[in-house]
């Protein structure tokens, strides 16, 4: 391990390299024999759980309910919403046969040609069409809406350069689609998903996010309205860390599905769509991990606390473990996960190292002095810092340290991307900022997508949100130099 430890490379040498080196060294996941696909290994499948769990629930609190929906959409569905097609086109996984058979000539198996499939299958990219579709046969009546779902699935967008996490031919996510009787009410579920999505960033991952509007080249396919989460990386890059969109009637439309309104009426079904994916895993690596592993929220930890008893024969061994088994015992009654690592195959100084790499929140270590004394040496993994203190109370004192921890991670993140927020005013600050720093750039932006495309062709930052809160301030674009009435946020991407 501490060759594993040495053999990680530096944020500052090559800040790509440690990522992946990261993932793959701290057991969360590794590339498969399948191009651009990745497995998800244990560890990294514990925390993606735990994210899974809290946003169950959270979807859960505010009224909404799962369901499951097909893999494969019909090709003719993606004609319907000129948009969407348009978005995802260039990104679509394509069934034309059902069936192999036996190479006549003894090579295996080959795609049998008289198995051809008389409409092609698109593996979902998203699943707006087929819900949509589905959606027609449940929605007659205004008493029938609102219809509130959620699906958690895995989506393939066939991606070219990819990277563990962050962007995979195959992923894993949730999709929200609900349907509404008005406009207001699909608006305000949009705004509280976002909120929702927001909330989870903060609270479990430690990760501030600036929640605002897509410009409308950025925003999703067939949307009227983007609203999005953006994260500041530690490289100063931003990542897009989920979406949900107000998709006026647009699909309604694209699949005819109308109800009787409360006036008697027939109208077009108001629809939104929401969703956060595994890049929330790649988001939570690279917000908060150091030169010596993974950082994580205690909340999403899938080991809390973890116990190393440092012995010399049996009897120690026994003594020592005895006492790390209360401990447990009284942190697992508070609902802390623990584990006591007493292998005898590998050295002590190893197991720290290993669980400093997983990113451990709380590890705690007795020894015989400690053992005589009624002491145990408790270390951090936010800090790097460790003292000994009274074994008498110590599940109390974890139970408080590890909400220290969740609030020390999140402070910590939020006094950088502060940091690295700066308001320009002409393009060439704007640009010097870009080169020298990076971080999230307030700017003022004529609202054309010819300015925007400049911006990005000339520099590769891109407009990642209008922010909600952003407040009117008269000033003149950056490049064009026409009237704007608000900074947007810029930022380079993942």
């Amino acid at each position: 391990m501490a060759k594993e430890l040495k053999d990680l490379t530096s944020r500052e040498e090559d800040y790509s390299k440690w990522y992946n080196d990261l993932v793959v060294k701290a057991g969360l996941a590794e590339n498969s024999a399948v191009r651009g696909c990745m497995v998800i290994k244990p560890y990294g499948y514990a925390i993606w759980e735990k994210m899974h769990d809290a946003l169950d629930k959270m979807f859960k609190d505010t009224g909404h309910v799962n369901a499951y929906f097909p893999l494969f959409i019909p090709k003719s569905f993606f004609s319907k919403e000129a948009h969407h097609v348009e978005g995802f086109a260039k990104e679509c996984a394509v069934v034309t046969h059902y069936r192999l058979k036996n190479d006549p000539e003894g090579k295996g198996v080959i795609v049998d040609p008289d198995a051809r499939l008389e409409e092609e299958l698109i593996v979902r990219p998203t699943s707006e069409t087929i819900i949509w579709n589905t959606y027609k046969n449940w929605i007659q009546s205004y008493r029938d809406l609102p219809i509130l779902c959620n699906q958690w699935a895995n989506v393939v967008r066939w991606e070219m350069r990819t990277r563990l996490f962050l962007r995979t031919a195959e992923f894993l996510w949730q999709e929200g689609h609900t349907a509404h009787a008005t406009k207001e009410e699909a608006v305000e579920e949009a705004r509280k998903m976002i909120g929702v999505y927001r909330d989870f960033a903060e609270q479990w991952l430690a990760l501030p996010v600036i929640v605002g509007h897509k410009s409308d080249s950025e925003r999703f396919a067939g949307a009227d309205d983007t609203l999005t989460i953006e994260a500041l990386m530690q490289d100063g890059k931003a990542l897009q860390s989920g979406t949900s969109h107000f998709l006026g009637q647009n699909f309604a439309k694209a699949f005819d599905v109308q109800f009787t309104n409360k006036e008697g009426q027939l109208d077009y079904v108001w629809a939104t769509s929401w969703g956060v994916s595994t890049r929330l895993m790649g988001a939570l690596i690279m917000a908060h991990s150091d030169n010596n592993g993974l950082v994580l929220p205690p909340k999403l930890a899938p080991i809390q606390v973890v116990m190393v008893p440092i012995y010399k024969g049996e009897e120690e061994l026994r003594s020592i473990v005895a006492v790390m088994e209360g401990i447990a015992a009284e942190l697992k009654a508070k609902g802390i996960s623990v584990k006591i690592d007493d292998r005898d195959n590998v050295r002590s100084g190893f197991k720290f190292a290993e669980y400093e790499l997983k990113g451990v929140p709380v590890r705690l270590a007795i020894g015989p002095r400690d053992l005589a004394g009624g002491t145990v040496e408790l270390a951090r993994r936010d800090t790097l810092t460790k003292e000994s203190v009274p074994a008498e109370g110590i599940a109390d004192r974890i139970e408080n340290l590890l909400e220290d921890i969740q609030r020390n991670i999140y402070d910590k993140a939020l006094k950088f991307r502060d940091s690295m927020i700066t308001r320009v005013d002409t393009y060439d600050e704007f640009k010097r900022v870009l080169e020298e720093k990076c971080g999230f750039i307030l700017a003022h932006w004529d609202g054309t997508p010819q300015t925007e495309e400049l911006i990005k062709n000339e520099t590769k930052a891109t407009i990642r949100c209008i922010p909600v809160d952003a407040p009117a301030e008269e000033g003149t674009c950056i490049v064009s130099g026409k009237p704007s009435h608000r900074r947007v946020l810029f930022a380079k991407s993942y």
